[in-house]
């Protein structure tokens, strides 16, 4: 079992910086790849980014290339996402999810555990 804890959303202007985080409990945490998502207003939550165990592969959607960084630390059992250059289409609320897996999926089906999200709003 994995719990999630989304933290550091917030309110910015467009242009600016956010560095997320994903704090997870269990003492197998390294074992589990991770994905953040996202869910706008009257939209379905999409795939934003994905790690492998190791962090030796990473998987972006295509609208935060070049934009967002997700990295973990598995010593401190987090995972973060460093968004760059934010737009107001970034605004959304952001999960995390976790699953025990080789390959980090992009599906929500591919993952087990979620956290409660993190709003982000980025203003123009």
């Amino acid at each position: 079992q994995v719990q999630l804890v989304e933290s550091g959303g917030g309110m910015v202007q467009a242009g600016g910086s956010l560095r997320l985080s994903c704090a997870a409990s269990g003492r197998t945490f390294s074992s589990y790849v991770v994905g953040w998502f996202r869910q706008a207003p009257g939209k379905e939550r999409e795939f934003v980014a994905a790690i492998s165990w190791t962090a030796s592969r990473t998987y972006y959607a295509d609208s935060v290339k070049g934009r967002f960084t997700i990295s973990r630390d598995n010593a401190k059992n987090t995972v973060y996402l460093q968004m760059i250059s934010l737009k107001p289409e970034d605004t959304a609320v952001y999960y995390c999810a976790a699953a025990r897996r080789v390959v980090p999926g992009k599906t929500r089906n591919d993952y087990d555990y979620w956290g409660q999200g993190t709003q982000v709003t980025v203003s123009s």
